[in-house]
Parts: structure tokens; sequence; C-alpha cells
């Protein structure tokens, strides 16, 4: 019988060094490849002026986790895809960049019609964590809104920003309301949580009023208001119909308050509406605010420290200033980036390590999630703002 001792000659100590240097290669190796997140925005259609800019604050914050280590070592790759600011195109461009890029989850989409189209690939089929940058609550509302184990969000939910807008009326002693809402899925969001959340609030709905993104003229609607006896008319929209909204609302001669919702604290819209933006009120993030802050307020370093990145480094205002969106790709990754530290890739232990975030001070507020809350900020996080002389004005903390 042959030695073991000839039939496996003992390996010299060049080919053992070659092995392990080879072992510890593949581990360096694997230990740098990009950690693959798919970006969901509307870089192209109506919502452009919203996508466009989130995605550059998404490349800025890749850019700085990577230039800071990255995720134990390994660098963040962003993989882009337009949704054209359409639903069907947000779900081809989901299937697409989690079946043939294989990220490993998704930051998007702008719109929360683009969110809804999404959402059931992602909960079914594709089983990633999401988070979404849409304010509409539909997205994680559950019940007949469907599942959202997989499904998170950093703005803020629309049921949060309509408790604020109450909060506040309640606070002015008004309590007849007029409602104007768009009949896309974020504007009846906001009409669902507005006339849920009235007799709560002491507030009487004594007209609702709807129109189109792209009605171009919105008189009609604010004739029939004006004829009953509102205190202040509540509009629930984003983009240039907001600012359509006040421009038909100034040339009516209207005096009592007009609120617009969370999503048109905006240059845009003050470009839009001109000075009919003037006395406009509405909730918004402490970013559009940041130099009325108190020092001592908690989110006060973060918020400068994104408007250091996105004015002075990467000059982004140049084209697109800062809005109240703007924080909000910013949150998204750096929730993904916090949990991925934590668990790693593992798209169950990720989903778990977010749902279990605690105290994560974010630019668009403090995040403590749940698994009842995939968004977990509370009315605090946002702040009331008027605009006067077309400048944002915090109206109260």
């Amino acid at each position: 019988m042959k030695s073991h001792r000839k039939m496996f000659p003992k390996a010299s100590p060049i080919l053992l060094a070659i092995v392990a240097f080879s072992i510890l290669a593949f581990s360096q190796a694997q230990a740098r490849d990009p950690i693959k997140i798919g970006a969901l925005f509307a870089l192209s259609g109506p919502a452009a002026s919203i996508g466009k800019p989130t995605q550059l604050v998404a490349e800025m914050v890749v850019n700085k986790i990577n230039k800071e280590g990255g995720i134990n070592g390994r660098p963040l790759e962003l993989v882009v895809g337009d949704t054209e600011s359409d639903p069907a195109q947000a779900l081809m461009e989901a299937k697409r960049l989690v079946e043939r890029e294989k990220v490993i989850a998704l930051i998007g989409p702008t719109r929360t019609d683009g969110g809804m189209a999404v959402k059931p690939y992602i909960e079914e089929k594709a089983r990633i964590p999401i988070i979404m940058t849409t304010g509409g609550d539909a997205v994680i509302a559950g019940g007949p809104f469907g599942p959202f184990r997989y499904t998170f969000q950093t703005p803020q939910r629309t049921s949060t920003a309509v408790e604020k807008v109450y909060g506040y009326l309640r606070e002015q002693n008004i309590s007849r309301v007029a409602l104007l809402t768009a009949t896309d899925r974020f504007g009846r969001d906001g009409l669902n949580a507005l006339e849920s959340q009235a007799q709560e609030f002491g507030m009487e709905i004594v007209s609702r009023e709807s129109f189109s993104v792209t009605d171009t003229d919105m008189t009609p609607q604010l004739l029939e208001i004006r004829e009953g006896n509102a205190e202040a008319v509540i509009c629930w929209t984003i983009g240039p119909a907001g600012a359509r909204v006040a421009r038909n609302f100034r040339e009516l001669g209207l005096t009592m308050p007009l609120l617009q919702c969370h999503g048109q604290p905006d240059p845009k819209y003050l470009e839009l509406a001109g000075n009919a933006a003037n006395s406009s009120i509405m909730p918004s993030t402490k970013l559009m605010v940041h130099d009325q802050l108190s020092g001592t307020d908690p989110q006060k370093a973060v918020i400068d420290d994104f408007i250091r990145y996105y004015t002075d480094i990467f000059q982004y205002d140049r084209e697109y200033p800062i809005n109240t969106h703007s924080g909000y790709a910013w949150d998204a990754i750096y929730l993904l980036a916090n949990a991925l530290r934590k668990v790693g890739t593992d798209p169950e232990a990720l989903r778990d390590a977010m749902e279990q975030t605690r105290g994560y001070v974010g630019v668009s507020g403090i995040f403590n999630l749940t698994p009842e809350d995939h968004n977990g900020l509370d009315v605090d996080s946002m702040v009331m703002v008027k605009v006067e002389e077309g400048q944002w004005v915090l109206l109260q903390p």
C-alpha cells in the first residue's frame, strides 16, 4: 500500500503562499465589489422638475458615502431608471433594475402613481426593500392598498401633513374650509385624509372641487368656492398645478387664506406663481427655513451639512434651488446605508434592520420606524411656512 505521504506530497511553502494570496485576493475583490442600488426618478415628463434634482442628491450621497469608505469596504453604485413621470414606465424600469441589473434595493419613484404601480411587483415578486420618495399614504397604508412589508417612505405621510394643516387652522380659529384637490393618486390621497381628519379637528368642509393636474385654468372651481362661506381654501397637488391655482385665486380677488400641501414649498412654485404666491401658507420640511431654526434644533446640524454639500461642494443649487423634496433621497439612502452596515445585503435581514430604525436624524425629520409605520416621521417633523415677498417665512416651529 502506498503511503499517504507519497500520494499527497507535502506542498511547498511557495505553493501555499500562492494559494493563500489567491484566496485573499478573491476575498478582497469580493469586498470591493460595488453594492448596486436602483433609483427610479422622473427625469422627463411633468414631474421632472422634482425627479432630476432628486437624482442629483442621490448621486451626491453615494459619492459622499464612497469617499468615506463605502459600506464595510464596498462602494455603492447607483443605477438609475427614468420613469418618464409614467406609472407603467416606472414598473418597467423597476423590473429592469431588479432582474437585469440585480440591484439589492430601490430608491424612488417620484410620484405616488408610480409608487403604487411598482409596489405589487416589489411585494409579490422582487421582495427587496424599496424606499420611496413620494408622499402619498397609499404606498405604506396597508389594508385595501396591499401589504408594505418591503416598502418604506421618506417624505412625510399625507395624513401627517393634513394633521399639520388642520392644527394650524384650528389655532387660527378657522373651521370652515373648501377643498380643491387634484384627481391623480396624490390628490385623492389628500382628499381622503382631509375628509377623514376633519371631524377630529373641528373642521367643516363646505365645498369640494377637483381638477386634473394638466388643467390650465382652475377659475371655474374657484368661482364655485367663492359662492360658499369658506374661511380658507386648501389645495392638494404637487407640481405646476398648485401655481396655477394660486394665480387664479389672486385673479379672482379672493382674500381668505390659501393653503397648499407639503409638496409645494419649492422655488419653482414661487417662479410659476409669481406675486400670486405671496400669502400662500403650507406645511414644509425644516429645510426650507433652515436659517430660521433654533441652534438647539436636533436637525439643524444635519440640514447644515446637507446644504454645504448641495450648494458649496456640488453646487447643484445653481440649476436646482433647494426645495422641500431635496432631502428625501438623502434620507432614503442613509436609511438603507445604515442598515447595510449592520446586516449586509441579504434582503430579509436588510428589510428587518430598516424596520428597526430608531432615532435616525435626517434632513426631513427624526425617523422612528416600526412594523406598522414604514415612514416614522411625526407631525413635529414639519413646520408651517408662509410666502412673504417671495421668501419662505417660518410661522410656527
